[in-house]
């Protein structure tokens, strides 16, 4: 198999938010595996509400959505506000529609691996739920492992969830080899 791109999208706004510090952390650990990728998050991401006719109207847009027709696999990650993912990560999944009419509709047979953080663990958990929704009817396969991580008990999250993600990784790199 050749390099797979895996190609990770989320975060926040911030620079250092935890949930963009984990996805990074996600994709050295594929890095590390061979794989080319690339990491979509803060500004990378902050689009206008969705709307089909203005997809074109933004450069960040169609570099979010070329990376995607070349991505063998994707990492969403998502804080949890409310008891679900944040608008910021929602838009950029709505923008997925962009991709309705690609040989490959959407995510249609990605492997797709799922990070959820929140200052609790009912936010945490739902948050992922809800990710794991959305992968769903993006006809995407979310990994066996996501991570629902609570940022108030994690202290240093990316160490204590290694584990957790070099599994996660590990299920994307086993989908691509099937």
């Amino acid at each position: 198999m050749s390099a797979p791109h895996i190609v990770a999208l989320g975060g926040t706004l911030r620079t250092e938010s935890t949930t963009g510090r984990l996805l990074a952390a996600a994709l050295e650990i594929a890095e590390a595996r061979g794989a080319r990728v690339t990491l979509l998050t803060g500004d990378d991401i902050a689009f206008p509400h969705y709307e089909p006719g203005n997809a074109d109207s933004h450069a960040a847009i169609g570099r979010y959505l070329a990376a995607l027709r070349t991505a063998d696999a994707v990492i969403v990650g998502s804080p949890g506000y409310h008891g679900t993912l944040s608008g910021l990560v929602k838009t950029a999944l709505d923008y997925v529609e962009q991709l309705r009419a690609d040989e490959r509709v959407y995510f249609d047979g990605l492997p797709v691996g799922l990070i959820a953080t929140a200052a609790g663990w009912q936010a945490a958990v739902s948050t992922l739920q809800a990710l794991r929704t959305i992968t769903h009817s993006l006809r995407g396969w979310p990994t066996p492992m996501g991570l629902a991580i609570n940022t108030a008990e994690a202290g240093d999250a990316i160490a204590k969830c290694n584990p957790q993600m070099e599994i996660m990784v590990g299920q994307i790199f086993d989908f691509l080899r099937r």
